[in-house]
């Protein structure tokens, strides 16, 4: 199993063209990368659990003080490498370093954040880290009702999608900006359709 995640998405092993880098969904995604809004210098991350295959595990998320799902990131383990993980893929992805992150209290972060991006002030307060706190319940709540998750990758892959389409749904991507909320996803995906 060599799979490669490109952008919370496995590139397709050879006879595999579900979400293979020549299928119309890569093709969509790869092009609404390039219409995505810069997220905001406020970040809020936590930490929340799901159940994949009968075990617990981690999914680190980051949101920005506009509710921009800025990154996500499945874990086995709540330790500093998976932490350390985590913003590496977020700031190299985005290409954007935050002056101001939000967490919770776990001991992890600070050596972290020191390490990583030392000119961002780390706040941790009672309740400063409810915006991200709110958003874990979205996901939840669209986790609940599937068959259960499988694998650590699976899981990846629709932690990801949803946040792709929680942020389409929002607005933070350029695209179908003049059409009212409840018709923007299926206005975005006629654009990306052009586009591909």
């Amino acid at each position: 199993m060599d799979d490669v995640v490109r952008e919370g998405l496995p590139q397709a092993r050879s006879g595999e063209g579900a979400v293979g880098a020549a299928s119309p969904t890569w093709a969509a995604l790869a092009a609404a990368r390039f219409s995505r809004r810069s997220p905001g210098d406020r970040w809020f991350v936590d930490e929340t659990y799901v159940r994949v295959n009968g075990v617990w595990r981690y999914v680190y998320r980051a949101v920005d003080q506009y509710g921009q799902v800025i990154d996500v990131l499945v874990s086995a383990r709540r330790d500093a490498g998976a932490a350390r993980r985590f913003f590496q893929r977020a700031l190299s992805t985005l290409k954007v370093t935050p002056n101001e992150i939000v967490t919770d209290a776990a001991s992890v972060y600070p050596a972290v954040l020191d390490e990583l991006i030392p000119s961002a002030w780390h706040h941790v307060e009672r309740y400063a880290n409810n915006p991200v706190e709110a958003d874990h319940s979205q996901l939840k709540h669209r986790l609940r009702p599937m068959r259960g998750l499988r694998t650590d990758q699976t899981t990846q892959v629709i932690i990801a999608g949803h946040a792709f389409m929680q942020n389409l749904r929002r607005g933070h991507y350029e695209l179908a900006i003049d059409t009212p909320p409840a018709l923007r996803v299926a206005a975005a995906f006629a654009e990306l359709a052009q586009a591909i």
